[in-house]
């Protein structure tokens, strides 16, 4: 099914505590709002709006705080989770609503489930894509991310917590950078088993030194490219890794919520070749206490981490017949 003519694409930006933030529509009804993960862009849901839209519905797809055409405060303390949080509540009383669905991808998933878990009674329903729900709590993050690594090779989060550093290595060649950490985790041009893992940098390397060159996923056009790189190019890449440098941050804020479920109806979607869905099994399996409103869950057999890119017809009717078991 196709939107009407009228459910056109519409770009505006709304005032937040950050400033602007920059947003694009598309259809008329009950509020979806799409929040993107790293490194990405409004861009990220270009085939779930119109689908979406024509289900019903308002489909609102944001540049996240430090992103695209949206504020980006100087300080790294202003990219903590709360702050993003209450940028998806002004957004939802700016466009005139009371309430709204909140779908989100990667950080878009940790962003959106924060926003549920602190606004149940803004935020009604929450789909998660690739990062499943883990409630806060557990040891400091960046202490767990120091352990992962081990004497031969940083995790790529410790890698990007020094200000600056991954900006040194990523921005001298934007477009390619991006181009090889996109194909680093598409099931179609993801290394092998046995080679080296992405996830890890070398402490005498660089993160790119195992990316795969010269290929682009099959999802992912050098028009589409040149869309995330222009925008990239524009803004660097600060904003976006200081989501990273606020991890610590984020778990003194939410401690109040430690070990907290979210309630509301809920919907989870990940791929089986995805290290967030691998990496995170345990929290997938304690759904049943974390997210007791829980409907749909679904792994993507032999999907990567771009999931709602690299399935798109596949993750719109997931997500279309879940948001038409919702009310309201």
């Amino acid at each position: 099914m196709q939107p009407e003519p009228s459910a056109a694409l519409r770009h505006r930006t709304v005032e937040t505590p950050a400033g602007r933030l920059h947003l694009v529509e598309q259809g008329t009804g009950p509020l979806v709002l799409l929040v993107h993960g790293f490194p990405e862009s409004w861009y990220s849901w270009r085939h779930q709006l119109p689908a979406i839209a024509a289900a019903g519905y308002r489909a609102v797809a944001i540049d996240v705080r430090g992103y695209g055409r949206s504020s980006k405060p100087a300080a790294t303390d202003a990219y903590r989770l709360v702050d993003l949080v209450e940028d998806n509540v002004a957004l939802v009383h700016a466009l005139g609503e009371e309430t709204a669905v909140v779908v989100g991808h990667d950080w878009g998933s940790n962003i959106a489930a924060t926003s549920a878990l602190l606004h149940p009674g803004i935020f009604r329903a929450v789909g998660l894509l690739s990062v499943p729900y883990a409630p806060p709590g557990g040891p400091r993050p960046t202490d767990i991310f120091s352990q992962i690594g081990g004497p031969e090779q940083e995790f790529y989060v410790s890698y990007f917590q020094e200000p600056g550093r991954a900006e040194a290595e990523i921005e001298p060649d934007m477009r390619g950078w991006l181009a090889g950490f996109y194909a680093a985790l598409s099931a179609d041009t993801m290394p092998a088993q046995d080679e080296p893992d992405p996830h890890f940098v070398a402490h005498s390397g660089l993160l790119r030194d195992r990316f795969p060159a010269g290929i682009l996923p099959a999802w992912l056009t050098d028009d589409d490219l040149d869309v995330y790189a222009g925008e990239f190019e524009r803004t660097g890449l600060t904003g976006a890794l200081n989501r990273y440098r606020n991890m610590d941050r984020d778990w003194e804020d939410l401690a109040p919520h430690r070990g907290a479920p979210i309630k509301q109806p809920s919907l989870f979607i990940g791929g089986t070749l995805d290290a967030s869905t691998t990496w995170m099994s345990d929290a997938i399996d304690a759904f049943p206490t974390t997210l007791p409103g829980l409907t749909t869950s679904h792994l993507v057999e032999g999907c990567g981490h771009w999931i709602q890119q690299e399935r798109p017809e596949e993750i719109n009717r997931l997500l279309t017949d879940w948001l038409n078991t919702l009310t309201g």
